[in-house]
């Protein structure tokens, strides 16, 4: 797909491709949670003159369902709209192979997530208590808050 002014490309990693973990673990503190879906994901980097400044993996649910994993956007290139590149062009994929739905989790202490994720049409669906407080081994703090729950959000 084409990219937008900053000269953005949105690219499908091949299969065989080396996952771009420095990106991930942006997102997820937990290369062993990252382990356990990033395999049957479908990984998208974001480039920018061929420099793999993000990434968004995409995780089926069902058949008509899919899940946004893990989004990530290098430090440096952050405020400047690539999340919101990565989540629409997340969302076009989706459409374009027929999901009926994508929903993407994140830390009740992601305020800027949760706004980034409400302002493209996600709904706060589902909250799982304690999920970061049972699923990682040091507690996570945002803005000054800790990491507890994980809010879920769907849209579609």
């Amino acid at each position: 797909m084409a990219g937008n002014r900053l000269n953005l490309i949105f690219q499908k990693l091949d299969k065989n491709a080396i996952i771009p973990y420095d990106l991930l673990l942006l997102a997820d503190p937990s290369k062993d949670l990252i382990e356990q879906y990033i395999k049957l994901s479908d990984i998208y980097i974001a480039r920018q003159n061929e420099e793999a400044v993000g990434v968004i993996a995409l995780f089926p649910l069902t058949p008509d369902a899919v899940e946004i994993k893990n989004v990530a956007v290098r430090p440096e290139f952050q405020g400047k709209g690539l999340g919101s590149y990565l989540i629409e062009n997340a969302i076009n994929t989706a459409v374009h192979n027929k999901q009926k739905s994508i929903c993407i989790g994140t830390a009740n202490s992601s305020v800027g997530q949760l706004y980034l994720y409400q302002k493209h049409g996600f709904e706060i669906t589902e909250i799982k208590k304690d999920f970061f407080i049972n699923n990682y081994p040091e507690s996570i703090y945002e803005n000054g808050i800790q990491a507890k729950h994980m809010v879920l959000t769907r849209q579609l």
